[in-house]
C-alpha cells in the first residue's frame, strides 16, 4: 500500500552560501505556510569547507537562523567528488549525510511548497521522479547512435534490463520512449542507499563512458543520465497520476524567480510573495539581488505581463530570451 505522509518521510534538500540558501529559506516558509501538518523533518544538507567547494560554502549565520527559524535541521556533508566542478552533483553527495533507512523526498532548492505535500499518496517502495523535463539528452547526431543504443548501452553497463524501462506508447526512436527525469524531485526509501547507486552510476558514466556516450554532453545533464538509471534499478519508474500534486497543485519548480513570475501559476506567485512579506525574513532575503528586484522592487509584475500563461512558448528558452530583452533577466 502507497505511504501517506505526516512522519513517514523527511524532506531533503540542499543548502550553501549564495543563490542556495536564499532559494532554501523560500522553501522552508512555503512549506510551512503551505502544509503546516507536515509532521517530517525538513533537513538542509549543507556542503562543508575541506571538500571539492572552494572557500567557505556554508550558509551565512542570518540563513542558519531563518532556516532553524522555519524548523529545519542542518545537516552537514562533504563534497568529495563533484563540488564546484559540477555543482549539480551536490544532490548526488549530500544523500549520503542524510538519515540512514528513512524514507525521503528530495526537492532542489528552487522549489516552492503550494499545496500539502504530506497529503501525497507516496509509494516510497517504489522511486520516482519529476516528470517536468524536455528531451535534453542524449544530444543525436547525424551519424552517430540514436535513443535506444544510446540509452541501451547505460542499462547494458549496469546490468539492467532496458527493455522493461519503456514506454510503448511513444514511438521508436522518440525521446519520450525512454525513461528520462528531471532531477527537481525525486524519492525513495532510503536516502544512503539511493545516494550509493547515484554516485557509483554517476561516477561510471563520467570516468568511463560506454563508446556511444563518446559525443555526448555530461554537464550539466550527468545527474539525470544517472537517475533513470538508478530509479529503474530500485524498482522504481514514471510517477502514476496520484502524484500529479507534484510539479502541480503541492509544488512548483520555479528554476529561477523570473521564470516563475513568466510562467507559473497565480497561486505560486501569491505564496512566493506571501513568505517572503514578514519583517524578518525580508531583512535576510533582500540581500539577494534578483529577490531584492523581483519580488521587494515588485519587477516580477513586468514579467508576468510579457506572458500569456495560457500561451507560453513551448520551450523554456524563448521564455528566457524575452525577459532578457526586457532587462529583467536575474539569478
Amino acid at each position: 500500500m502507497p505511504e501517506h505522509g505526516g512522519a513517514g518521510f523527511n524532506i531533503l534538500c540542499v543548502g550553501q552560501a549564495g543563490r542556495l540558501g536564499y532559494e532554501t529559506v523560500v522553501l522552508a516558509a512555503s512549506l510551512r505556510a503551505s502544509d503546516p501538518g507536515f509532521a517530517g523533518r525538513l533537513i538542509v544538507l549543507e556542503p562543508q569547507p575541506g571538500g571539492r567547494w572552494p572557500g567557505d560554502p556554508r550558509l551565512p549565520a542570518p540563513v542558519r537562523a531563518l532556516l532553524e527559524r522555519f524548523g529545519a535541521d542542518l545537516v552537514p556533508f562533504e563534497a568529495r567528488h563533484f563540488g564546484a566542478d559540477y555543482p549539480y552533483g551536490n544532490k548526488i553527495e549530500a544523500l549520503l549525510a542524510a538519515p540512514e533507512g528513512e524514507p525521503f523526498l528530495f526537492l532542489d532548492s528552487d522549489t516552492l511548497v503550494t499545496g500539502a505535500l504530506s497529503a501525497l499518496p507516496f509509494d516510497f517502495a517504489r522511486p520516482s521522479a519529476s516528470m517536468r523535463r524536455e528531451g535534453t539528452w542524449p544530444v543525436i547526431e547525424l551519424y552517430g547512435p540514436g535513443y535506444a543504443a544510446t540509452w541501451k548501452s547505460l542499462y547494458d553497463r549496469f546490468g539492467l534490463d532496458f527493455a522493461s524501462s519503456l514506454d510503448l506508447t511513444k514511438p521508436d526512436e522518440y525521446w519520450e520512449r525512454y525513461l528520462y527525469f528531471n532531477a527537481g524531485w525525486f524519492f525513495g526509501p532510503c536516502p544512503r542507499a539511493f545516494g550509493t547507486r547515484f554516485l557509483d552510476h554517476a561516477l561510471s558514466i563520467r570516468d568511463d563512458p560506454p563508446k556511444e556516450l563518446v559525443c555526448q554532453p555530461l554537464d550539466p545533464w550527468l545527474d539525470q543520465v544517472a537517475l533513470p538509471l538508478v530509479i529503474h534499478s530500485l524498482g522504481g519508474g514514471r510517477p502514476g497520476p496520484e502524484l500529479a500534486g507534484l510539479d502541480g497543485a503541492a509544488t512548483c519548480h520555479y528554476r529561477t524567480f523570473p521564470l516563475l513570475y513568466a510562467r507559473e501559476s497565480d497561486r505560486a506567485v501569491a505564496v512566493l510573495e506571501e513568505v517572503t512579506a514578514p519583517n524578518p525574513v525580508k531583512k535576510v532575503l533582500k540581500d539577494h539581488e534578483p529577490l531584492k528586484r523581483i519580488v521587494y522592487q515588485h519587477r516580477g509584475a513586468e514579467i508576468r505581463a510579457l506572458f500569456d500563461r495560457d500561451n507560453l512558448p513551448r520551450r523554456e528558452q524563448v521564455i528566457r530570451n524575452t525577459i532578457k530583452r526586457a532587462g529583467l533577466w536575474m539569478r
